[in-house]
């Protein structure tokens, strides 16, 4: 066989790695990001337009609790997700992949332990042997654990009742549960539909904090784009403050939820987004040890190593 002359080779060559340069234009980064109707980032960004424009593709993945959005974290089919601290450090204390890229907060009130309407209790205390929901580390064991121990309380003073939070909040007016620990726009959608109240929120009992979670092989191989989407987030959640109930509006026919459950959401839940700064590593360290203590986590852990503070100048404006 004769070998092809020198500039014919050097022409298919050409041609080759001009055929896989434009193949790779064509394939952008995708980053792929877990969201949960609490943090309802996916709305937040779709109503704004805050993606318009930006130099990667944004696929999205809904969860209804932190575990599973936690197992895929872990698994790696999400580069980054929107989870409470509890559910986080659930996560980060048996993987070696999770790292905490930025925080959100709220308004306390918007994770409450609900009862139904006619219940007489007034406080944790009054709970003794009553059915309370949770689900393994969720906010909703934090909350409950975090109020009996600062009332004096054994972990077994209440019967722990294993659900789901769409599951719980049948089971709440359904009268097999007696307590409901949970988050938005859940509770919302008890007091408005069922007449549920609030027994306590997280306000003095737990800080609450969100995580803004990433896998982390994907902090290095798509660090631009990380970074380029948390400068829009904190461009979303400016949106939002300045369209609270426009805003709720379109969120509630799009999660096909009644009007005035998301305007009783959304009006007094200040989601603010930023790094990881002193008090949000004090906070995610303490209920690390609060977590240890009641035996959710089996072992002390150290939160340093988690945490990743090289994404704090998106994140600071």
């Amino acid at each position: 066989m004769r070998l092809l002359p020198l500039r014919r080779r050097l022409m298919l060559l050409l041609t080759g790695l001009l055929l896989t340069g434009a193949a790779q234009a064509a394939d952008p980064v995708v980053l792929k990001v877990g969201d949960q109707n609490y943090y309802n980032i996916r709305a937040s960004f779709e109503l704004s337009k805050a993606l318009e424009g930006a130099p990667y593709k944004v696929e999205w993945s809904g969860f209804q609790a932190a575990a599973p959005l936690s197992e895929a974290l872990n698994a790696g089919a999400i580069d980054i997700g929107f989870l409470g601290d509890s559910g986080f450090l659930f996560l980060a204390s048996k993987s070696t992949t999770a790292r905490l890229i930025g925080v959100t907060r709220q308004n306390p009130q918007t994770v409450a332990l609900l009862v139904p309407k006619d219940s007489t209790a007034k406080t944790i205390a009054d709970l003794k042997g009553k059915k309370v929901a949770y689900w393994p580390g969720a906010w909703s064991q934090q909350l409950t654990l975090g109020a009996l121990d600062k009332a004096g309380l054994p972990a077994d003073h209440v019967q722990f009742v294993k659900l789901m939070p769409l599951d719980a909040a049948s089971a709440l007016p359904g009268g097999s549960i007696d307590a409901f620990p949970v988050w938005e726009p859940y509770i919302s959608q008890q007091i408005v539909q069922s007449g549920a109240r609030p027994l306590f929120t997280a306000e003095g009992v737990i800080p609450a904090l969100s995580t803004i979670a990433a896998y982390g092989p994907s902090v290095d191989s798509k660090r631009a784009a990380i970074a380029d989407f948390l400068v829009r987030l904190k461009k979303a959640r400016a949106w939002v403050d300045a369209n609270t109930d426009a805003y709720a509006d379109a969120w509630a026919q799009r999660a096909n939820l009644d009007r005035a459950v998301s305007r009783h959401w959304l009006r007094q839940a200040k989601l603010t987004v930023g790094p990881v700064d002193a008090q949000a590593a004090r906070d995610l360290q303490g209920t690390a040890d609060f977590l240890h203590k009641v035996e959710v986590l089996p072992v002390a852990f150290d939160t340093r190593k988690v945490i990743d503070t090289s994404f704090t100048p998106s994140l600071a404006h």
